[in-house]
């Protein structure tokens, strides 16, 4: 090649559940990528480099003209172009009409006025996991229904719904699943959508919720409704699921820095989303022509893996970027993205985060893993990173006697009752 480079995959394997892959971070801020598909690109590790991408309208999201990283069968197919209304993977104008419709919906007044919801699911998933005795599964029993359950609301969803929108969602990001698994998925997010939107209340449409509003207007077309409720539905949960236990996690397993929480939550939580960037493989932007960027030429149709969780890392722009620090002002992390793509759902993210992390340990002020960290399964190979099961015990110690001693009184190993 003729910047001399020789092109790697992506590496993939994490040496803890809280840090990116050793061998993506010693890449320089941009390199080249060797693709399943056979596809040279690149992959940019760097804060500056990542940013100045992510703003730059020379790069398309635009669905056919990507290349996917990490995969089994799905990535070596090409992708056909987005269906309408599936707008992250349009670029502007198009993409711009459908922010423009949905931004009031997330904004920080419409986030303002669910914070009662946002807190009513998260009480009521608390009380659950205390009246089902003194373990759980933080993942399903806590992280899993809040962040679905509000988006839910929000888009008019019924509730029962919800754990059937969430396996077909974990279908979805699963860079292994076969195409035909993915295909399945989407129609069953669909299928719910065109159910709400049949269900829509005709004499007050925006009273069934930001799907039953879009719709009034107008502006868009069934197929356009649809998938733009299967694009909010699929996106809308899992990331903040995701965030929700990996954040309980590494604060579990850091007690100093799980004290600092309640003093600060919404800076303690900026400084979560930069150390633990859940968005690992799937943001990536193609060159429309060619374009000179961090001292190398990426040429029109190279595909760039925008490694956010890597960028985040930067000792450039962080100091110290592996210590998790809650003091830290994390402001301008990229877990969110940056430009015009930036994810619009961030300001509920960051509401559900605050939420619901800080009623969690306030509520169980005990609460510790239950088994080893080393245990507790990862999701590498999802477009979005996170633990597969979080098990936790609130319940109080007891002394287990040593061996050759007993009663009550003896001394011996501390463990969970």
């Amino acid at each position: 090649m003729s910047d001399g480079q020789t092109a790697q995959s992506l590496e993939t394997d994490r040496p803890t559940p809280f840090d990116p892959p050793v061998a993506l971070r010693l890449r320089p801020p941009l390199s080249r990528l060797a693709y399943p598909d056979g596809h040279l690109g690149w992959v940019s590790t760097g804060y500056a480099v990542t940013r100045a991408i992510l703003a730059d309208p020379r790069f398309s999201t635009r669905r056919e003209l990507l290349h996917q990283p990490v995969g089994g069968e799905r990535a070596t197919e090409r992708p056909t172009p987005a269906e309408p209304g599936i707008f992250p993977h349009m670029d502007p104008p198009e993409h711009t009409r459908f922010r423009r419709l949905l931004a009031h919906h997330f904004g920080p007044r419409r986030v303002a006025g669910l914070m009662p919801a946002i807190r009513r699911h998260t009480a009521e998933a608390l009380d659950a996991m205390a009246g089902g005795g003194d373990s759980a599964d933080l993942l399903t029993a806590f992280a899993m229904p809040i962040p679905a359950l509000v988006i839910c609301e929000l888009l008019g969803v019924p509730a029962e719904d919800r754990q059937r929108v969430q396996a077909a969602t974990a279908v979805m990001n699963d860079l292994d699943s076969r195409p035909e698994r993915v295909g399945e998925a989407v129609a069953t997010i669909t299928g719910t959508v065109r159910d709400v939107l049949a269900r829509r209340p005709p004499a007050d449409p925006a009273g069934g919720g930001l799907l039953a509003h879009a719709a009034a207007t107008g502006d868009l077309s069934d197929d356009e409704l649809t998938n733009l409720g299967m694009v909010l539905l699929a996106t809308g949960h899992l990331p903040t699921s995701s965030m929700l236990a990996l954040g309980a996690f590494a604060l579990l397993t850091d007690p100093a820095q799980r004290a600092l929480l309640a003093a600060d939550p919404e800076r303690a939580v900026e400084e979560l989303l930069r150390y633990l960037s859940v968005l690992q493989f799937d943001v990536r932007r193609t060159a429309l022509v060619d374009v000179e960027i961090g001292g190398q030429v990426i040429a029109a149709g190279e595909t760039v893996v925008l490694a956010l969780p890597v960028a985040n890392r930067d000792p450039g722009r962080f100091p110290a970027p592996d210590a998790l620090d809650l003091t830290r002002s994390a402001t301008g992390h990229l877990a969110f993205g940056h430009g015009v793509h930036q994810c619009l759902g961030q300001h509920l993210a960051r509401a559900e985060l605050r939420v619901a992390l800080t009623a969690l340990f306030e509520r169980f002020p005990g609460l510790r893993l239950a088994v080893p960290a080393a245990e507790v399964p990862t999701r590498d190979r999802s477009a979005v990173y996170g633990v597969d099961r979080l098990p936790v015990t609130w319940g109080a110690l007891r002394r287990i006697p040593a061996p050759g001693q007993a009663g009550a009184g003896s001394r011996g190993t501390v463990t969970s009752a």
